[in-house]
Formats: C-alpha cells, structure tokens, sequence
C-alpha cells in the first residue's frame, strides 16, 4: 500500500499522474463531485441563512466507500481537483465526507499534466481556498434557488406539459436568442447599387490582366441608371496611385470562449464537443488546463516556443509577446491553452488530432511576427463626369504568423472589401485603361445572422454572462429543454438588377440569388418566445444583462474574500421572493396567441397558440358547442411568423386523401413528429419530411413496411409475437404487453426460446398486476394501491361500489364479465363506445379573413 493517496477528479488523469508520481503515491478518481444538494424540497434552510443540505448521490456511494477504505490505510491523504472553484469545492467535500482537516490537508494545483508541473506542486502544496470554496457554493445556492423558485410559477401559469424550467444564466442566453430571432423576423431588407468598373491593364510579362475598382454606391436605380448613362463614350485615366506598407499581428492564444468560437469556425464544432476533447486532451498531459480566461503564458513556456518557433522557421519569425487579459477577474486560471510541449506538433489519436492542432498553431502564432503587407490603392477618373473609380490591391511582403495560423471571423465581421485580396498590374499615373464594363448590381442590406453556438458564448463573455465553465452546460441545457432549437435554414431565391454598360450600350438584366440559407444556427422555440417574454414581464432583473452580470462580479468578489456569500445570497433573494410570489397571485395564464383571420367554412377565428404540446393552430374555441380543431406546427415555422395561408394549409393536409385495405388515409404531425394515420393505426414519417410530398403511394408504402415490421417473428400461448425498437430500445410485444429486450440477447437473432423466456419473466412479474385484461379492447382490471381499478386505454377509471357502499375486492373484481365492465367504463366516460362518425361542419356566411396580432399582456409590475 502507497503511503500517499492522491484524489483526483478523473480516472484518465489519475492514470496519468500515478505514473509520473511513482510507488509513493496512489492517485484514485472521484469521478466529480461526490457531493450534492438535497433534490428533495429547495435542499437549501432559507431561515438558517441558506445553509445547504448535502448528501452524497446513490450513483457515488461506491466510490466514497472506495475513497474512505484507502484514505484509512495511507498516512497522508493530498487533494489534487481542478485549480478552478469547482474542483476547489470538490476538495472541499471530499475533507467533509473523508473526515480531512481542510485546514490542514495538503492541496496541490498544477496548470499541466507534465512530470515537472506535478513534481513541483507535490514540493509546494497548499492549504485549500475556502473563499474559492464558497463562491462555488454561492453560484451553486443562487441557482438552485432560482431554478426551484421559478420553475412552478411557470408550470402554474403556462398550459404546458412539466418539463418546463427557469434558470438564472439559462434564461438569459435564450433571451438574447429570442431577440436576435425577432431583430431577424422585423428586418427590411433596403437596396443599393454597387458601382464596379473592369479594366484590363499589361503585367510584366505583357500579358493583358484583368482588374476591377469601385465607384460610389448609389441608392436607387434611377441614380445608377443616370450615373452609368453619363459614362457613354468616357475615357479612363490613371490619376493618382498610393503605397502603403501595411502589417497585421496574431491572436492572443486561447482562452476557453476563443477555442470553442474557432473550433466552431474551422472545425464545425459545438461547444459541448470542443469540451469534451479538450478535456481528454488535457487529462492525457497533452494541453494544459482548458477553463480559463487568462491569456497569459508562462516563462516556461515563452521559452518552450520561441525554440520551436526558431527551430523551425529561423529566428526572423519570431517576435516575443506578452498579452494582456481583458477581464481583470481572470483569477481562477492563470494561463492560457497551450500545449504542454510545443515539439510535439500532433497527437495520434485521430478524434483529438485536430483540435490538439488547432491549439499548436494558435499558440505558436501567438510568439511570431506580424504579416508585412503593401497596400496598392488606385484612383481612375472618369473623363465625362470627372467621377473616380478606385482600384485596390494587396500583396504579402512577408507572411510572418500566417505562415503557421489565419484566424476566422463571424459571419457579422467579414466585410465584401477583406474577402477580395489580389495583386493589382503595374500602373502609372496618367496612363490610360481600356474598360471592359461598367455595372450597377443591387445589393441588399442584411440583418445580424443568427448566433452559433460559439458566437453565442462569445455575446456572453462581452456581456459578462457566465464564466468559462458555464458556458457549455448552458447551451447544452437551453437546447435540451426544448427552448432554442439547433438546426439549418434553407435560403430562397431572390431577384437582384443588374445594369451594365458595354461597348456605350446599357443594358438591364434581372439576375437570381439564394439567401437567407444558414447552418447549424440557433433559433427560438415557440416555448422558448413565450416563456421569455413572460420572465421578463415579471422578473426584470433576473432577465436583465447587467443584473446578471453584476451577480457574476458578486461571485468574484466572494472569490477574493471581499463578501460574504450568504450576504450577497440574502440579497438577492428578499426582492427575488416577493417578485415570484406577486406573479403566482396576479399573473395572467399565459399561451402566446396570435390570432390570424376567420375560417371560411365555420367563420370561426383561426389563432395560433401554445399547447399543451407544444405550438399549433386553433379553430375555434373550448367553449364552442363542437369541439375546436387543431393542427400542430411543424419546425420551421412559429407562432410569431406563421401566416394565415400558411396555417389553413395545415389542416388541408388533415384530411382523408385515400383507402388502403377499406381503411382511410390521412397525415399529421403529433407529438413525437409527422405520422400517417391508417384507420385506428399511426404510422410515423421520417423526422425532417413535407407532408406535402407524402402522396397516396407513399403513404401506402410507409403503410406496408410498418406491416412488414410488424408481422409476427413467432407465436406463444398461440398468441403472436412482434418486435420493434421504440423510445427506450428495443422490444418484443405479446397480447397486448410490451417486453423490454436487454443488450444480453441479440435483437436482430431473437430465437423462440429467448422470446419464451422474456414473456415468461413478464408475465411474472406481471402476474398480481392484472385481475382481467382484455387487449383487443385495451381494457383491463388492474390491482392498486386503493383496490381494483379499470385501466381503459391510457385512462385509469374507478369501479363503482357495491350497494352497500363497500369496494370490490380483486377476487370479486375477477368474476366481472366484459360487458358489465363496458357499462361501468359508459358510465364514467359517456359514449366511450360510440361509433365516431365525423360531423359535417356548419356553413356560416363566409368572411373576409383579417389578420391581426393580438397579444394579451398583464400590467406590467411597478
């Protein structure tokens, strides 16, 4: 047995640091944290001061037991967690659960997995940061507190399924969201005229090369139209010809937002992605640690890469930097990503490769000189019109840095002039150009672009939402809850004018262009619209970008010892409080309607809603004699944007549009995506399709290969067995049950004896839930905690007491026959039974279809 036991976070890294450590230490993983709040009730005693209730998670008692067996049996017991708050925190509650002095256990921090960075923390550890420590527990306090808080009010107040949650960094990152979504939806595109002139000019060589230079953009096409006449039979002459020595410089090296921003530039990552691999890249000592948002590097590793920079490039690339952090709080890590050793210019394994690469050209880069550039501008006259034409070109002198690294910019960044670089001809002021064409093309202006993950991350950081750790679980949340959406937006054509003078002859053209197409964007639910606008209405300062900001300084100051956590909790949560319990008492229900026209046959108004499902269109109302019809709407279109025509078609596609075997045929989109609905059957349709496209023959097809899958793979008790993969994996289905297959049997082989073995353990286990079942009917009497009860479809019905006013006991509820069954299920769901026959709908006189917005809002809160 070691003498030492050292703790760390991860199993991987453990691996790693026993081998640099030697026979002396034992490193084990905790795998986390091994300590949470309570899920039951807040987990939090609001009256003693917020104090947290911890316990260990069932899922980690194992490893704490582990953990305290091996901390019994060594002398001395070292605390190496993550340098950031979090892996402070999991120190702190590994001294509380192992019985450590924390004030007295030796704790070691190092930046990089390397022999010389573990051995030099091992000679100088130590004592652990309990202001690191309760800033940890602060952010982790006001959080659950939010979350726990404003949570049911939204479940209250929204006719939603549960599943809806509030979270104080959460929901402000789906505001900016839903704000840039709505900036989008009101934009109006305005148009110019883009002025450009092709010229032709001889090189060196004597060849004729081609060249083009700007004129001032005009507003209208009336304006370019009269510029471009003015220009018949003109002459162009050189006047003037500037040059400018130019340089650009390198990127600092990456801190956390700047590597998930690029990763997602370069490499399509998401942030969720880039995490994961840095992470691994870090526990395998290949890069140092990856939440920081410091820019600094280390002496050490200064030296490290102007060797390599020399090395391979010579000394006149070099050039020594020293960055400096634009956020002063950056305390938690006091570098930037970097590799650990710049030699090592790859790693083998092929899924890190890449972003391992990524991290060496940036950091090289970051040590190396500035590009040297020489910028060409030309000015031409125009003889009829004394109007200029200007001619740029750029060469590169010496590509210093961009020898190694370009960095990319967002969509919102990029300007027509950086994407155009080239070499203008030799020119000489006075010399005459020979013009090959003069167009005007109608340019339109373009709303911001809607955020990608990493630019998302990058917003927060400006804003100071969020730290490093954050921002992944963010985004991972907001997209998991349902809230924003992750996905591709098709473009569409567009017409453009194009004018263009030749030989003094005008022409005009109508050309076409695609836009508006986007990839792997974020886009606002229809939820996520409405549950933002409702936390705003009522919880202005959770939702506010400042008020957040303002609580993460507060979180750095209980960092730095400048304030006591449960001060800044306490207030925080007074104002919080009465906010949540004024919007439970006096906030309206909520559901985001939009109210669209009138239906043509009923007259009816059509509204686009929230449902209990998600959104949809409405005809009609609850309190209507004849039920409202509803049709869902599909991803890609919303509430907010939705047309009239638009939602008419959704319930077109509704109808019965054929027969397959004396049983109608219609389509839908439901809960779980689009469907064919065949009779009483539902047929799903691959996730993504147009029902418009799905026809008579392809319904009938997705029919038959349904049939095909269902058809029986074997028979027991002579009852048919059938097997699909569902929601949870795959199953078998007998007589009305559905068997559950585990990884342990091959799915795809399932052999009679397997099926008899899994039916027989569900039967089972089954054997005291059901009295009496009958499965063609999907009716059942089932034993419950309160007696016998009827489970009809997905109802659960009472049995009506007997006269004397006692209950029926199970062995009396086994003697009812299927018809007395039926009666009771009548009596308590009236024409439960009743053959469906659809009504015909009520003309009324036909109205013009108005569209409106109408939006309900409670007074806003004083």
């Amino acid at each position: 047995m070691a003498k030492n036991l050292l703790i760390v976070e991860s199993p991987a890294k453990a691996k790693t640091i026993e081998k640099i450590l030697g026979n002396d230490f034992q490193v084990k993983s905790c795998f986390g944290h091994i300590r949470d709040l309570e899920k039951a009730g807040m987990g939090i005693d609001i009256e003693k001061n917020y104090e947290p209730r911890y316990i260990i998670p069932e899922d980690k008692e194992r490893v704490v037991k582990e953990l305290k067996t091996l901390a019994n049996k060594s002398q001395e017991v070292w605390l190496a967690t993550d340098e950031d708050r979090e892996g402070e925190a999991i120190s702190w509650h590994l001294c509380e659960v192992l019985g450590l002095d924390p004030y007295t256990t030796k704790r070691i921090v190092f930046h990089e997995i390397t022999k010389p960075a573990i051995q030099a923390a091992v000679q100088n550890p130590r004592k652990l940061d309990m202001n690191l420590v309760m800033a940890q527990q602060a952010r982790r306090i006001l959080d659950r507190i939010v979350g726990f808080e404003l949570s049911p009010v939204l479940w209250r107040k929204m006719s939603m399924r549960n599943n809806l949650s509030a979270g104080r960094v959460q929901s402000v990152a789906v505001r900016l969201i839903a704000e840039r979504e709505r900036e989008i939806n009101s934009f109006i595109p305005t148009s110019s005229f883009k002025v450009e002139g092709l010229f032709t000019a001889k090189d060196l060589s004597d060849k004729n090369v081609p060249f083009s230079a700007e004129g001032k953009k005009q507003s209208r096409a009336e304006d370019a139209e009269a510029f471009l006449n003015s220009c018949v039979g003109a002459t162009y002459k050189v006047t003037d010809i500037q040059v400018k020595p130019g340089k650009r410089s390198p990127a600092p090296p990456f801190t956390t937002s700047t590597l998930q921003q690029e990763a997602s530039r370069k490499l399509g990552y998401g942030v969720s992605r880039t995490m994961q691999i840095a992470q691994r890249l870090y526990e395998n000592g290949h890069i140092t640690y990856m939440r920081t948002d410091s820019v600094n590097l280390s002496n050490t590793a200064l030296g490290d890469i102007t060797a390599t920079v020399k090395g391979l490039y010579g000394d006149k690339y070099h050039q020594f930097r020293k960055y400096k952090n634009k956020n002063e709080s950056a305390q938690e890590a006091h570098e930037a990503i970097r590799p650990t050793y710049m030699h090592n210019t790859t790693v083998e394994d092929p899924e890190w490769k890449r972003l391992y690469e990524l991290i060496w050209k940036r950091t090289m880069a970051s040590q190396m000189a500035d590009a040297e550039l020489e910028k060409t501008t030309a000015k031409i006259e125009i003889s009829t019109n004394k109007e200029e034409l200007t001619a740029s070109g750029e060469v590169l002198k010496f590509d210093g840095f961009l020898k190694v690294y370009r960095e990319d910019k967002d969509e919102d960044e990029v300007n027509e002039d950086e994407t155009k670089e080239g070499m203008l001809p030799p020119l000489t002021v006075g010399q005459q150009l020979p013009l090959r064409e003069l167009k005007a093309t109608e340019r339109f202006t373009r709303p911001l672009p809607r955020y990608t993950e990493a630019s998302l991350v990058k917003k927060m950081e400006e804003l100071g939402i969020g730290r490093p750790s954050t921002y992944a679980p963010t985004i991972s949340t907001i997209l998991k809850r349902g809230y924003v959406e992750k996905r591709d937006k098709e473009g569409i054509r567009r017409d453009f004018r194009v004018l263009v003078l030749k030989n003094d002859t005008l022409s005009k053209e109508v050309e076409q262009e695609n836009t508006g197409a986007e990839k792997s964007k974020l886009f606002p639910s229809d939820l996520g619209l409405v549950v933002t606008d409702f936390l705003k209405q009522y919880f202005d300062d959770i939702m506010d970008y400042g008020f957040t900001a303002k609580i993460e300084e507060e979180f750095d100051d209980v960092a730095d010892g400048k304030l006591k956590w449960n001060k800044m909790i306490d207030e925080f949560y007074s104002p919080f409080k009465k906010d949540v319990d004024n919007t439970i008492e006096n906030a309206e229900r909520i559901k985001g309607e939009r109210e669209l026209g009138l239906d043509p046959e009923s007259g009816k108004p059509v509204v686009a809603r929230m449902g209990r499902y998600g959104p949809m269109v409405q005809i009609g109302s609850a309190e209507d004699e004849d039920k409202p019809r509803f049709a869902k709407i599909p991803t890609g279109q919303s509430i907010e944007t939705i047309t009239y025509d638009e939602a008419m078609e959704l319930f077109k596609l509704q109808g019965t549009f054929g027969q397959y075997e004396d049983k109608d045929i219609s389509v839908n989109v439901g809960r779980f995506g689009p469907y064919v609905k065949w009779g009483e059957d539902y047929i799903s349709i691959p996730r993504g399709t147009d029902l418009a496209t799905v026809d008579l023959d392809r319904a009938i097809q997705l029919i038959k290969e349904k049939q095909q899958a269902d058809a029986p793979v074997g028979f027991y008790e002579e009852k048919p067995i059938t097997k699909g993969k569902g929601r949870f994996g795959p199953f078998i289905k007998w007589d009305g049950m559905f068997i559950n297959v585990p990884r342990r049997y091959d799915f795809d082989t399932l052999t009679q004896a397997d099926m008899n073995e899994l039916i027989d353990g569900k039967v089972k286990k089954e054997a005291n839930r059901f009295i009496q079942r009958w499965a063609d009917e999907n009716i059942a009497l089932e034993n419950g905690r309160w007696g016998p009860f009827i489970r009809f479809g997905k109802k659960m019905l009472k049995i009506p007491k007997k006269a004397d006013d006692t209950k029926y006991t199970p062995e009396e509820a086994a003697q009812f026959n299927l018809e007395d069954v039926k009666k009771m299920i009548e009596a308590e769901v009236p024409g439960a039974f009743a053959k469906k026959t659809k009504a015909p709908a009520k003309k009324a006189a036909r109205k013009t279809a108005t569209k409106k917005t109408a939006t309900k809002k409670a007074a806003k809160k004083k």
